[in-house]
């Protein structure tokens, strides 16, 4: 069942609401694949990250770097020229959980539509502007997005200042979709027999 939590992003509150569930923006994480086609170091690390946070009821610090603050501050300007550009009232939320999952978009719009934001830097951005598409590495969040929030249509945005703001209308990718929740069952459930072999591990030392 889909359910909002309003904080603000990046405070004590939104971690706590993501803490111990994979969410979109971490969807690639969960869907990549190893050498040979095993399980990938990145994968591994976030299971154990999710783990962590669920045995101690504590979440793990987010390191925040100087690129990201300077994103976050772009952001506002980016989602007030796309409502300009659009005529629209962006709803800002903080997180929404959809079962043993969630996403954090940077806005709703209206019933059926969503919104990520990223940031780039002006080279970045002129690639981006001249391939005029949904770049690859965010299609996992921006399907997982449209899967976690039961929306239709996501915007992605790219925004640089002094630059033509790229966006791209995104619609529901039904076979990518099943694909994902397929990976993020999977996934699940080896993080809860992570967690039931740490808890039975602490229960034979104390023996």
């Amino acid at each position: 069942m889909m359910q909002i939590i309003e904080c603000e992003q990046g405070t004590p509150e939104w971690l706590a609401a993501r803490a111990g569930i994979p969410t979109a923006s971490e969807f690639h994480t969960v869907m990549a694949v190893g050498k040979n086609g095993g399980k990938s170091l990145t994968r591994i690390a976030y299971l154990n990250k999710l783990a962590g946070e669920i045995l101690t009821g504590e979440p793990m610090e987010n390191f925040v770097s100087a690129a990201m603050e300077r994103g976050s501050l772009m952001e506002d300007e980016a989602r007030d020229l796309y409502a300009f550009q659009n005529g629209v009232d962006p709803q800002r939320v903080g997180f929404v959980r959809n079962g043993e999952k969630g996403a954090s978009p940077d806005s709703l719009i209206g019933d059926k539509g969503g919104l990520e934001i990223k940031s780039a830097a002006a080279h970045i951005q002129v690639a981006r502007l001249l391939d005029g598409g949904l770049p690859s590495e965010h299609k996992a969040q921006v399907q997982g997005s449209l899967w976690v929030c039961e929306r239709e249509w996501w915007d992605f945005c790219s925004y640089c200042p002094k630059l033509p703001l790229l966006q791209v209308r995104v619609y529901r990718d039904e076979s990518y979709i099943e694909k994902i929740a397929r990976e993020v069952n999977v996934f699940n459930v080896e993080l809860q027999q992570t967690v039931e072999f740490i808890r039975k591990y602490g229960q034979k030392e104390a023996a």
